[in-house]
């Protein structure tokens, strides 16, 4: 015991102080949106999701078996966390304690964020693996090492897409690794692991990719994309001193190959986020995976170059105070008036209210994953998310629970009085989260299963041209199609784009497009010019006329003078 906390300047003394900090947080701050959205990943593990790869769904379900509670779905991040510290020290070629603590305690988001259950956090730690496995492999190819490089890659690729740019650069900082046969038997290992994932995008129409490449994007440039990502920069690995790391970092002169690696992946990561700004807004959190490229750099540019620690001795009180204050906030809401967060209180409160207007019927939301996630876990209840177009998909549009709820007596909740607009018996509930209005309805039906598959990805036309598209008509419900006995629902298609909305719903009855396999749909391009979206809908509740579901993948209209 006396080893254990003098060894090393009290450094594993630390990091169970570190652990016990991070386990108390984890176990009395309520869940975020998306932590809420992933344990209901966990309910329904499979090989892949509309958002993520699996692993996030796999560490919640481990956690979540031990401890029914946020404890529970937080657990194994907190043990990842720890994990990242431990194999980033260790991969810190020239030690120095005391710098180490200095630009830790500096680092308020790695302290407040390392038990939030998000797949950032398991992508930090296979990331630092990853580099751990991989300065192995370059002083020895054996098949060990060989064995471990292709399983890390695959685990980071498991956790976040993002794993695999960690990977380009570190080949384009060592192009020698093209020459050697046991790189590429690593890879071929990371490929036979990472498989079943890519089979089954392939099998739901790689959803991720038609949502991050083509939905998710913006159709215009704004500056304020780049200046919030930058800032955001600063801020996520500071925020005092972020700014100050990161110019280390870049500072710092590599003296091996590994170390090239560092700095190949610190600025590659960064400069290819930069760039996508030009095409949309990026989360600053994206970059989480050179967390350990830009530790061990900065620290190596103050104990091995004689960069200056001075700003850190001044600064890491006042970082460790505001993260102080930040962790109370967490767990307390006193500052009530000030919306900061407000999805992590509260919410107890707004799901019970909820439940008790449901009187245990299940509960449908509009356009929202996060509140029927936030609503089974603090309820127990049933609960779905039902996603219009235009708003953005999520899993909801691919777990088979719709049936489950076909005729049932249903309680809809909207965020806006707008979606029972012309309906009567509609109830408000205001909350920190928001409004809820919500209404009964006494038959639900939708159809988020049935696609229409376009060969076309992109039409040009004139304006007001009519252009007629054959959709392939694909039915993923596993049992008979139900309809409501009153106003059938029917096919129709939604254009839009940032300044305008269209919508139309033909006199295509879907229980008579069912028995086809394929359907001709007629649109006619917008009035004006410019570039559009469209998706190929099938009317829902409760206005059929006014809201469609997802129905069909995007496809870009490019619509001429």
């Amino acid at each position: 015991m006396i080893r254990f906390f003098t060894k090393d300047q009290y450094k594993n003394g630390v990091l169970l102080l570190w652990a016990v900090l991070a386990l108390f947080q984890a176990g009395f701050t309520e869940l975020m949106d998306d932590e809420a959205y992933y344990w209901v990943y966990s309910r329904h593990l499979d090989w892949g999701y509309f958002d993520h790869p699996p692993m996030i769904a796999l560490l919640i379900k481990a956690g979540y078996a031990l401890f029914h509670n946020e404890l529970g779905v937080r657990l194994g991040m907190v043990a990842l966390n720890v994990g990242t510290l431990v194999l980033t020290d260790r991969l810190i070629p020239q030690k120095d304690n005391r710098v180490f603590y200095l630009i830790l305690a500096g680092m308020g988001a790695m302290q407040l964020g390392g038990m939030l259950a998000v797949p950032d956090l398991p992508l930090i730690f296979f990331a630092a693996l990853y580099f751990y496995i991989y300065r192995g492999f370059l002083e020895s190819q054996s098949w060990k090492n060989t064995l471990l490089l292709g399983l890390s890659m695959a685990l980071m690729f498991y956790s976040k897409y993002h794993g695999i740019l960690l990977v380009l650069f570190t080949v384009l900082s060592n192009l020698s690794l093209l020459r050697l046969y046991r790189f590429w038997i690593a890879v071929f290992i990371t490929t036979a692991l990472f498989f079943p994932h890519f089979y089954w995008q392939y099998t739901h129409g790689f959803p991720s990719l038609q949502y991050h490449l083509v939905e998710r994007n913006s159709n215009r440039y704004h500056y304020s994309h780049t200046l919030d990502y930058v800032l955001g920069q600063v801020l996520l690995f500071g925020p005092l001193v972020g700014w100050l790391i990161l110019y280390y970092a870049f500072r710092t002169p590599v003296v091996s190959a590994f170390e090239r690696a560092l700095k190949f992946s610190l600025v590659g990561v960064l400069v290819f986020f930069l760039f996508s700004t030009f095409k949309g807004r990026v989360e600053a959190n994206w970059t989480v995976m050179i967390f350990t490229p830009m530790f061990i750099l900065a620290h190596q540019g103050i104990v091995r170059q004689g960069y200056s620690a001075k700003i850190f001795q001044y600064t890491w009180m006042v970082s460790l105070l505001l993260v102080c204050v930040t962790r109370v906030y967490m767990v307390w809401d006193f500052l009530p008036g000030v919306r900061v967060r407000p999805e992590i209180h509260h919410n107890r409160e707004w799901t019970s209210a909820i439940a008790e207007k449901a009187d245990g019927k299940p509960v449908v939301f509009f356009n929202s994953y996060q509140r029927p996630s936030k609503y089974m876990f603090y309820t127990g209840g049933e609960s779905y998310s039902l996603n219009t177009i235009p708003s953005r998909r999520s899993q909801y549009n691919f777990w088979h629970t719709e049936e489950d709820l076909w005729g049932k007596e249903v309680l809809m909740s909207a965020p806006d009085a707008y979606y029972f607009e012309g309906l009567d018996n509609v109830d408000s509930l205001g909350s920190p989260q928001g409004d809820f209005f919500n209404r009964m309805e006494p038959a639900y039906y939708s159809y988020s299963l049935i696609q229409f598959e376009a060969a076309e990805k992109t039409i040009t036309a004139k304006r007001n041209e009519p252009v007629t598209i054959r959709f392939g008509v694909k039915n993923g419900y596993g049992s008979p199609v139900k309809f409501p006995a009153a106003m059938p629902p029917a096919v129709g298609y939604a254009i839009w784009n940032k300044d305008d909305y269209k919508q139309i719903v033909y006199q295509l009855k879907l229980e008579d497009v069912l028995t086809k396999d394929s359907v001709d749909i007629t649109i006619y391009m917008p009035e004006k010019q410019g570039e559009y979206k469209l998706k190929a809908g099938i009317s829902a509740p409760p206005n059929p006329l006014s809201f469609m579901t997802h129905n069909s993948q995007v496809i870009k209209l490019n619509v001429e003078f």
